[in-house]
């Protein structure tokens, strides 16, 4: 099941009611309040007003549509790591800028560690990868390092 950090204050004795609403929506976003109320024991209107509430108090911030990457011509999948030459924050500034405009990647997360940059780049194949590496992380100003990690398959995936 989910774990919702903040929530604490928030739980009553219906904690595991509001954890199997979480799960159900991160599941299906489209799913319909009666459906989720027969799914997690609460008649529509009890399942509805939980559900305004967590929308409410920020909780659930959204919903999004999936879609297929094969469909989208996006399912060459890589992670890629980051080191910068310079740890300023122009160097960092740059960088990000960068990254928005860059069609390829899905996420861009600046982390701690040994460098500083996580992304999530989708493509349709490997040529196009080695174009974006080439064209553009090889041409962002600062860049010192560039490491792939090409996915073989997913055996998990539960963001919304």
């Amino acid at each position: 099941m989910f774990s919702f950090p903040g929530l604490a204050q928030y739980m009553t004795e219906m904690d595991r009611i509001t954890d199997k609403i979480l799960h159900e929506l991160a599941r299906d976003g489209r799913i319909s309040n009666l459906e989720l109320a027969e799914r997690v024991g609460l008649s529509p209107s009890a399942c509805l007003r939980r559900v305004q509430d967590l929308e409410k108090r920020g909780v659930i911030t959204g919903y999004r549509a999936r879609f297929d990457p094969v469909q989208m011509g996006r399912s060459f999948l890589v992670y890629v790591t980051v080191g910068l030459s310079e740890h300023t924050k122009a160097a960092q500034d740059d960088f990000e800028q960068a990254m928005s405009r860059a069609a390829e990647v899905t996420e861009c997360h600046n982390v701690a560690g040994a460098f500083e940059y996580l992304l999530r780049v989708e493509v349709e194949n490997l040529a196009a990868y080695k174009r974006f590496h080439t064209d553009t992380l090889g041409t962002v100003p600062h860049v010192r390092s560039i490491t792939s990690y090409m996915v073989m398959g997913t055996s998990k995936d539960a963001r919304g």
